[in-house]
């Protein structure tokens, strides 16, 4: 049987990969309604188990950060995004859009400019290629050593990040000179190495085979890059840390924008670690950490914090939250939503005693010690668990598991 890119990709990369049962939603709190679950396809038929007929079966994106789509239309759902320079598999054509499947694995729609598309050798070729990865939060790619810089129509010359066609040419077509910018690109992102490096500056070679030259600081080898990933605590929480202040992006995972499941996926992958895509996968991921809860008794006590409740009350669902955050260390996912039931409602009423729900997650987190954690809601910020501290998070109540997804530590 042929490996598939999402196989090849991940022995090429030799990164750890956290297995996890089943697919599911993304579950941010924010748009709970919208999870559903998506099954992706067998390596080469579509979701109507057909096998379709593409002359290039795997592709490599392109972009420095790759928009993935639930249909072939702009207008649709973002579902997923892809790194530059990740392996993919061509599933089905549809005009200038390409049905693809990540190493995720993940299954949506991007446009034809946005991949290189390959052969099954070429792949082959590009996997045991030497690479470089991106491990600045930001940088570019120019035509030549040094800044980007364009000359404008009076021959001044502008030292400026500038899109590649307007500033190689004027609107006769003339060449312009300078050093023109030739894409962006962020952490995570991988390309093959040039093979030489000139006043600071690393040459690579883009997934189309354009060449071009990066900032050195702004790369590491990939070979020396993944043997010294290291996924304990405190490199998850320093990763993490990058990405605060970025914003909430619904289908984001990239350092310009991330989901809740997305930032995880995120600090695991620059640890060495390929998480599963969504939230509820994730939370079959690595291994439970046992967790003491009343959920039913306290479920909506996030939403009443401001109501004025009694000091007793209070106190009742501070010790709660205190005893579900006991058995957590720093690094552990941990997940929201509502528990499994087993028809044992309490007295809000929100399942029929004898239609147990399955469990439902809606949300994680970077727990990050002492009752606080890391999180994509709204924008990527830190929040306390525990009722009384000036950054509690209002959907505290609605922890309900976690996971621990390196076992040595």
């Amino acid at each position: 049987m042929k490996r598939t890119a999402a196989i090849m990709v991940m022995l090429a990369a030799g990164l750890t990969v956290a297995q996890a049962q089943g697919q599911g939603g993304r579950g941010e709190e924010e748009q709970s309604a919208q999870c559903e679950n998506r099954e992706a396809p067998s390596a080469l038929q579509d979701d109507k188990g057909i096998a379709p007929a593409v002359q290039h079966k795997y592709a490599v994106t392109a972009l420095s950060v790759n928009y993935l789509r639930e249909a072939p239309d702009f207008t649709a759902e973002l579902g997923n995004q892809a790194l530059m320079g990740t392996p993919v598999e061509i599933l089905e054509k549809e005009g200038y859009w390409r049905k693809v499947r990540t190493p995720d694995p993940y299954t949506a729609w991007c446009v034809d400019l946005g991949l290189v598309e390959m052969t099954e050798e070429e792949m082959k070729e590009y996997l045991d290629a030497e690479k470089v990865i991106c491990t600045a939060d930001y940088s570019i790619v120019t035509e030549k050593p040094g800044k980007a810089e364009y000359a404008d129509d009076t021959g001044g010359r502008h030292d400026k990040n500038i899109n590649r066609h307007n500033g190689k040419q004027n609107t006769d077509g003339r060449a312009r000179a300078g050093n023109p910018k030739i894409c962006d690109i962020v952490v995570g992102d991988i390309l093959r190495d040039g093979g030489k490096s000139i006043r600071g500056y690393r040459k690579v070679i883009l997934p189309s085979g354009e060449t071009g030259y990066v900032r050195k600081k702004d790369l590491e080898q990939f070979g020396k890059w993944k043997a010294e990933c290291d996924p304990a605590p405190d490199n998850i929480i320093r990763t993490a840390m990058r990405f605060l202040g970025v914003p909430y992006f619904w289908g984001g995972t990239s350092i310009k924008g991330v989901d809740c499941s997305g930032l995880t996926k995120m600090v695991w992958y620059l640890n060495g670690v390929d998480l599963p895509r969504n939230a509820s996968q994730q939370a079959k991921a690595g291994t439970p950490v046992n967790m003491t809860s009343d959920f039913w008794k306290f479920s909506d006590m996030g939403n009443q914090m401001n109501g004025g409740q009694d000091m007793e009350t209070a106190e009742s669902f501070r010790q709660e939250m205190l005893r579900r955050t006991e058995n957590l260390k720093k690094g552990d996912l941990i997940f929201f939503g509502m528990p499994a039931s087993d028809g044992q409602c309490g007295q809000i009423g929100r399942c029929q005693p004898d239609r147990p729900e399955k469990e439902k997650i809606t949300h994680v987190g970077i727990y990050i010690g002492e009752g606080r954690f890391i999180h994509a809601s709204k924008y990527v910020r830190i929040n306390s668990l525990i009722p009384g501290e000036k950054d509690f998070y209002e959907n505290s109540a609605k922890l309900i598991k976690a996971r621990r997804i390196a076992e040595k530590y």
